[in-house]
């Protein structure tokens, strides 16, 4: 099956994310049994962009590491469904994702691990926001999005460094 990613990047480095974003979210959705095609729109950027865009979109006076806008309402596993497409792509728009390659920098500079695990920790995080995962409750959602994150970043090779706390 073949999902589209609609990929930007206001910065120079993004450039050469493109690859490892395209792969880590094939990754995800097929680990979440996503069996109809998708489109999800990328923005890689930096603090000041995602601030703004935090600030606009949830009144959040802040940057972030990443923002998720889900096109539909789901509830973590559930799968998009074919007649949710868009009848001129034959793609059903996921929703849109945004990273600070800033924040993530600096993360895996404080996590002590790749830049390349951290960008696909993100990945994953917000296409599983996309898919109807949330954290909100710091309990038994968070425990079951930590997880399922965990197990496809270790399917991909990008497991957690031991000993770091994230």
């Amino acid at each position: 099956m073949e999902h589209q990613i609609l990929f930007h990047s206001d910065l120079p480095q993004g450039e050469g994310c493109q690859q490892l974003l395209q792969t880590v979210i094939a990754a995800a959705l097929q680990a979440e049994g996503v069996d109809t095609a998708c489109e999800i729109n990328v923005l890689l950027t930096d603090d000041e962009t995602i601030h703004a865009i935090n600030l606009q979109q949830r009144q959040v006076n802040r940057a972030t590491d990443v923002l998720s806008f889900p096109m539909f309402p789901m509830n973590a596993g559930d799968k998009p469904q074919a007649d949710w497409a868009d009848p001129a792509t034959g793609l059903v728009p996921l929703g849109d994702m945004v990273i600070s390659l800033e924040r993530c920098a600096e993360q895996a500079r404080l996590y002590g691990h790749s830049l390349e695990r951290e960008l696909a920790y993100l990945t994953v995080h917000s296409v599983l926001h996309l898919l109807g995962y949330d954290h909100m409750d710091e309990g038994a959602e968070k425990a079951a999005m930590r997880a399922r994150e965990e197990a496809i970043l270790e399917k991909l090779g990008l497991e957690r460094e031991e000993n770091v706390n994230e």
